[in-house]
Parts: C-alpha cells; sequence; structure tokens
C-alpha cells in the first residue's frame, strides 16, 4: 500500500504499508475539525485530484479519511450511519463531505473511512487528546460540560482497515470508531485521576453529543467484535496513550479506581 502524507495517521498506517499492493490510501491534508482556512482546504483539493488520476491510470484502489465526528453528525437530524442523511455544521465537515461526492463521481474505486476521533502517540498538539493531557498537566482546564467524543486507538483503525481491504470491500463509505460517544468529562476525570495531578476546572456548558453507527461495520469486518468497544473501551485508550507517551508500563500507571 502506498500512503500519501507524512502526519500521525500515515504514521501508522505504514504498519501495513507492506500489504495491499493496490491501494493507495490518501493521508494527507487538515486533522483539525475546526479547521477553516480555504487554502488548506484548497491544497487537499489538489493532491487529492492527483491522487485519483493516479490510481485511475493505474487501476488501483484509493482509500480516504473523512470524519465521523460531531463535523459531519452532528445535526440533531442525522442518524449517524453513512447512508443516512448528514447537514454538517462547520467548514471542516461540509469540506470532507465534498471531498467524498468528488471521489465518487470520478468514478475510481475507493472507500471512505469516517474517522472517530483517533488517539495515539505523536499526534500533532493540537488535536483533542494531546491537548486535554498538556492542560491537565498544567493544573488547569476548561471543561465543556456535556461535550462528547467518540474515541478509537489509532491502531484499531489500521486493525479495521486492514481487515476491510483484506475483504475486497470497495465503493463503500465506512463508519469506523468505537460507537460509544464519552463524555468529555469523564475523559478528563480520567485523566486526572491517571496523572494524580491537582487540577482546577472551569465549566463551560456546550452540549454536543451524536451518535455514530457501527452496523455496517460490523457486518463488513467481524473482527470489530475483538477490539473490546463498549462503554469502558476509552479508558483504555487513554491508559495506552500515556503508557505510550510516558514509558510507564500499563500496569505501573496510578490507579484510576
Amino acid at each position: 500500500m502506498d500512503v500519501i502524507g507524512r502526519g500521525f495517521l500515515a504514521m501508522n498506517l505504514a504498519r501495513i504499508a507492506g500489504k495491499h499492493h493496490d491501494v493507495v490510501a490518501f493521508a494527507a491534508g487538515s486533522s483539525s475539525t475546526v479547521a477553516t482556512s480555504s487554502d488548506e482546504f484548497g491544497r487537499e483539493t489538489a493532491a487529492l485530484h492527483d491522487a485519483i488520476r493516479r490510481c485511475r491510470a493505474e487501476g488501483r484502489m484509493f482509500v480516504y479519511f473523512s470524519t465521523a465526528s460531531a463535523a459531519m453528525y452532528g445535526s440533531p437530524d442525522s442518524p449517524g450511519t453513512e447512508d443516512g442523511p448528514v447537514f454538517p455544521g462547520n467548514a471542516y465537515g461540509r469540506h470532507k463531505l465534498a471531498m467524498e461526492a468528488l471521489i465518487r463521481a470520478s468514478g475510481v474505486a475507493h472507500l471512505v473511512l469516517r474517522l472517530g476521533h483517533l488517539v495515539g502517540p505523536d499526534q500533532r498538539p493540537h488535536q483533542m487528546m494531546p491537548t486535554l493531557v498538556a492542560q491537565v498537566r498544567s493544573g488547569e482546564i476548561e471543561v465543556w460540560r456535556g461535550a462528547h467524543r467518540d474515541l478509537i486507538d489509532v491502531l484499531d483503525v489500521v486493525r479495521l482497515l486492514d481487515a476491510l481491504l483484506t475483504i475486497k470491500v470497495s465503493d463503500e463509505v465506512v463508519n469506523v470508531a468505537s460507537g460509544v460517544p464519552v463524555p468529555v468529562e469523564d475523559v478528563v476525570a480520567h485523566l486526572e485521576k491517571r496523572l494524580r495531578v491537582p487540577l482546577r476546572k472551569s465549566y463551560r456548558d456546550a452540549y454536543a453529543r451524536h451518535d455514530i453507527s457501527l452496523t455496517k461495520l460490523s457486518r463488513l469486518a467481524p473482527v470489530v467484535r475483538e477490539l473490546g468497544f463498549g462503554p469502558d473501551y476509552y479508558r483504555r485508550v487513554v491508559d495506552r496513550y500515556l503508557s505510550a507517551t510516558t514509558g510507564v508500563p500499563l500496569e505501573d500507571l496510578p490507579s484510576a479506581g
């Protein structure tokens, strides 16, 4: 598999780069769900056009990473399914939906993954988990009361993509997430217990919850049942992140109980 991009997701896709030689994975472009830069979106669109032309010329599969965040599914009228209506609530969501449409219209064989909030070492500082960890360690944080996020370990994303490519899923949009919207307050509380730092919290009401359907993913990639998705999954994701970024083995992390 050829991987386009040099960021966090691209680095992890390198784990399966020796497989799926008929695939080009496009892991470039903005990684921030609040991005608004038309220049940044324009660069991604141009690179996307080039990659699609290459795939069509070489008869290869094109993999694109879209979003299953609130930017795509945040509207109360959206059921969180791949074939249901979506009403993107910001520029990032509208851009991703437009790129999905461009890919479909191109006629290239493709697989679009709508991703939850990825977590793993080597993320950029602006992404969710590095931001929360830095704020907790600083001893002060503003918590968005009522906000929810669906967290998924990047290694589980790679495993699920590998499974989908192995069975040659094509011309589909698939949600890849844990399927559990977690209150950001709970994530912060877990980090506070694990890091054991005095933390002063202020609160802003910002209710935002959306559900991401895993019905299609579960049908196409039964391995999803082995990943332990459920109400406690996010704690394991956070613990693996802390262990990987601090060098402390999981069993030596302070108890979160």
